[in-house]
């Protein structure tokens, strides 16, 4: 049951990142169950990452994204028109 279009952009708090990668999932129609075995994590630390907890280790959070086929990208602020994502940003954080 997919809940919406995944708005990919930049994550500035770990409740955006959560955010892209929960929509991601339930786009692709996969439980936090599923998810959580492929990415072997557990199912609280998958759902806690999800809803931005800010302490979720990170290493777990790069494995999680990795089985999602997702990656992240770092560059330096005010840099991000160079990935086509400027305005797109700007608009979720206005």
């Amino acid at each position: 049951m997919a809940t919406g279009i995944v708005s990919y952009g930049v994550a500035r708090s770990t409740a955006d990142l959560g955010r892209m990668v929960r929509l991601h999932r339930k786009q692709r129609n996969l439980t936090l169950e599923t998810l959580a075995g492929l990415s072997n994590v557990g199912i609280r630390f998958l759902s806690e990452f999800e809803r931005g907890k800010d302490t979720a280790e990170i290493g777990k959070v790069l494995q999680v994204m990795r089985s999602m086929g997702l990656e992240m990208v770092i560059m330096p602020r005010g840099q991000v028109q160079l990935l086509g994502l400027a305005q797109q940003t700007e608009d979720r954080h206005s």
